[in-house]
């Protein structure tokens, strides 16, 4: 366990030598979404995963905190001077807040459908439908309601898409639990062209529109970005298109290096 302020970490090490690779789950799963891509990772770097604050193997959050900062904190533990931060939705806007605060601890980015602080890509109507089934107590509902959106490339329900199912309904205390704890981090969103690292952006061909049209423009914003565009991927492309993930973060890697 790695501690952070007010409570603890949850963080797994391949061990290995050279530039370390340090990956950070979406909102809509924890560290296990990177299963399918860690072993050909690990076989070659040293990969450092965790679980932010609530999810996976990490306690539920006890006191006011910063992803970036618990991000700053995993580094330091492992004595991690620089790292290719690889980001995935919420993991991604973390990444870029380090980059653009820290950067010289940030080798490189990849981005694998990213979000930003400071730009909300839910929405006030979903949050609306999602605390209208929380009230009402209905979890399952919310499960269905988030594979519709996120979750199309797997079917979009719960029948079609089980794995993606139990991914998504693995998060939901994680996410009421960090309500009144995870603070609000300064807008990056126009910041984008500030960022210095090399970095590679991948979109779901098949996510949200929104988020596909945003993740476009993102990926211009940002200076020498290298655009992927994942065609049979939604908001979980390590479940989708592994192969592709792994070939884009070797590929940044590289750059990096």
């Amino acid at each position: 366990m790695v501690r952070v302020a007010g409570g603890e970490l949850w963080a797994e090490d391949s061990g290995g030598d050279g530039l370390p690779l340090v990956l950070l789950h979406p909102g809509v799963g924890d560290s296990t979404l990177w299963d399918p891509v860690l072993p050909a990772l690990a076989a070659r770097h040293r990969v450092i995963r965790y679980d932010a604050r609530g999810y996976g193997r990490s306690p539920a959050p006890t006191a006011s905190y910063s992803l970036p900062r618990d991000l700053l904190a995993v580094l330091d533990h492992f004595g991690l001077e620089r790292a290719v931060l690889v980001g995935n939705s919420t993991g991604g806007a973390t990444s870029i807040d380090l980059a653009l605060t820290a950067p010289e601890r940030v080798a490189g980015l990849a981005l694998i459908v990213p979000a930003v602080s400071g730009y909300d890509l839910a929405g006030a109507e979903l949050y609306r439908d999602m605390g209208r089934l929380a009230e009402a107590g209905d979890m399952e509902g919310i499960v269905r309601l988030g594979l519709s959106l996120w979750g199309r490339a797997g079917g979009g329900t719960p029948e079609a898409d089980p794995v993606g199912a139990a991914h998504f309904r693995a998060v939901l205390p994680a996410w009421f639990a960090a309500i009144g704890y995870l603070e609000s981090e300064p807008a990056a969103v126009d910041r984008l062209g500030e960022i210095t690292a090399p970095t590679a952006l991948a979109l779901g061909e098949l996510d949200r529109p929104v988020v596909v049209e945003f993740n476009e423009r993102m990926a211009a914003a940002i200076p020498g970005c290298r655009l992927v565009r994942l065609t049979g991927s939604d908001h979980y492309p390590t479940l989708r298109e592994p192969e592709a993930v792994t070939r884009l973060i070797e590929e940044l890697y590289d750059r990096a290096s």
